[in-house]
This record gives structure tokens, sequence and C-alpha cells, in this order.
């Protein structure tokens, strides 16, 4: 891991603050294409709210369940899709970007990066940019999202709606900066998500066409499938941040606040074991003993027997020695 540039210690942002400091046309233009200028250093730790609007606009649209219904389709697509997303962020976006814990082919990574795209938490460079300046600082005030630092709101999604925290920090991950198709991936996060919306908005309508039994149709999909699956996989991934470094148990003596929590590790598919992957990183399993559900790492495991990812890192028997209980 490339260590980053020394800076100092940013200094919290004023709650609620609004930045409106660089033109609007601007602001607009990141919405769609996140090499756009900058907005001042100034006002690099307030929440820039006009950025902010598609973002709250996705948890707008799930109040359309009160005008769509909901059928039975479009209740598994939103499962389904959440279960597919939330993989690919829990298996690529984190321990194969952000910590190289096995090994893919350029192909196979593309293809997660692009799932894990569509769930609208940035790109796959960004994410793992972040996570590892996470690592590096957890819990300090160079930490992007530490709860003990700035509170709840902060650390569950405040932190990420700020100027400083739209940029991706390229020192941070320059093992993966080389692969074009992954920088347009991350210049224009906005794309993958949009498509996946208009499919489903299109397959809706088909659906209701050719197949009325089915009861949905294009604003049901597009509600149930993209708002309410893309807005519950964002909050309980980040529950990881606020809430997994304030609940649970501490296995092992790390410099930080982590927790293992198993209820967030059965919402995450094992990233609630989070104690145990911040002792240990390096390892593509994080539910360490056996009775800890990794969904993710069972997941792995098949697609290892399928050969589309090789090299799982295991857990080194000097941890099992380390642990607390």
């Amino acid at each position: 891991m490339i260590d980053p540039c020394e800076r100092a210690a940013p200094q919290a942002p004023e709650a609620g603050a609004i930045a409106f400091s660089a033109p609007p046309l601007r602001t607009l233009r990141r919405w769609f294409d996140s090499n756009a200028p900058a907005q001042d250093e100034e006002t690099a730790e307030r929440i820039d709210w006009l950025r902010a609007v598609p973002f709250i606009g996705m948890h707008i649209g799930c109040l359309g369940i009160f005008f769509t219904g909901v059928s039975p389709i479009a209740a598994w697509t939103a499962l389904a899709l959440y279960v597919l997303r939330m993989f690919a962020i829990t298996a690529f976006y984190h321990r194969y970007f952000a910590h190289r814990t096995f090994r893919a082919s350029r192909a196979v990574q593309f293809a997660f990066a692009v799932i894990g795209a569509s769930g609208a938490q940035r790109g796959p460079l960004w994410w793992a940019a972040h996570h590892r300046n996470h690592h590096r600082h957890a819990d300090t005030a160079l930490d992007p999202h530490s709860p003990g630092i700035r509170g709840f709101f902060w650390s569950h999604m405040g932190w990420f709606l700020t100027p400083r925290a739209f940029r991706t920090d390229w020192q941070r991950i320059p093992d993966f900066a080389g692969y074009p198709e992954l920088r347009w991936l991350d210049r224009y996060d906005v794309v993958v998500p949009g498509a996946l919306a208009l499919t489903l908005y299109l397959a809706g309508t088909l659906l209701a066409r050719v197949a009325p039994g089915l009861h949905t149709d294009g604003a049901q999909m597009l509600v149930w499938g993209f708002f309410v699956s893309t807005t519950l996989l964002f909050h309980v991934t980040v529950t990881i941040n606020s809430l997994a470094h304030r609940f649970g148990k501490r296995r092992f003596a790390t410099r930080d606040d982590s927790r293992n929590n198993a209820l967030l590790a059965l919402l995450t598919f094992g990233e609630g074991w989070h104690n145990n992957h911040h002792f240990y990183p390096g390892s593509a399993r994080q539910g360490f003993r056996w009775w800890e559900f990794d969904l993710t790492w069972i997941a792995l495991r098949a697609l290892a027997v399928c050969g589309l990812v090789s090299d799982l890192k295991p857990v080194p028997a000097w941890v099992f020695a380390k642990r607390r209980g």
C-alpha cells in the first residue's frame, strides 16, 4: 500500500454548512464528469448540497412505493439486485480493489467493477483509494469517516458529500490506475447507475405489455429495482463506517475502534467482522472463525472453483494466536 503524502489534519466542518462558492454550472457538471474542476480549498470540508441533489433524489424516489405499489417480480428484482451488487462491493470494490486479497483477470475485474458501479457508490478506484486512506488513518482526524471524531451522520454519509471526498486520490491506487476502463468508470460514475435505472424502467414497461399477469410496470420496477434497492444497499454498506466502529466486540487489540458485529456481518455478507478485518486486512476472508458467517468468502471460493478468481489469501496461523477469544 502506498503511503499518502502528509497533510495537516482537516478541521471538522460546521454542522449543516452549505458550500455554493463554485459556480453552479461547474457543480452541475460534476454530476456527470468527476474530472470537472474542483471547488475552492476553503469549502473542501463542507457538504456541497447542490452536488448532493442526486443523492437526495434517490431517497425521495423511494417514496414512489406509495404510488406504484409492489408486485412479487418487483420485490424479487430489488432483492436480487441488492444481493448481486452487495457481493460486487464487498468482494471486488473492497477485498479486491482496496486490499488485493485475490487475483482476477482483467475481464473479470471489469465485469464486477461495472456491477459494483451500478450500486451508485462511485467508481472502484475512488472507493478503493478512500478505503485505503481509512485504514491508514482509522479513527484519527485524518480518517474521512470516523464516528468517534465527527459523529454518526458524518461517518455514515456526510463525509462523501464534500468536495475533498469527491476527489480520487491517485497516489492511493497506483496499482489499478493504469487501466483506462476503470478510470472511465471512475470519471463517469453516473453512467452505469443511470443505465440500470433506464433498463429497469424499460423492462417493467415491456412486462406490462407482454405479461400483464405479473402486475408490474416501468415505474414500479424503477422504484423497487433501483431506488429502494440502491438506497438500502448504500445505507447497509456504510453501516460498516458508522456502526462497526461503535457497536460490537473487539477480539483483537487494534489501534482503531473497529468492532465485530454479527448482525452487520449478515447484512453485508461478512463485512461486519470488522475488527477481524482491521487486525489483518490482507485476507480474502473476514469471518475468521467457522461460525462467523462470511457469505462473500463462500462466494469467492465458488468463483475460484469455476476458475474466475484465484489465489485467495487465507488467514495466517499467527493471527489466530493473537486473538483474545
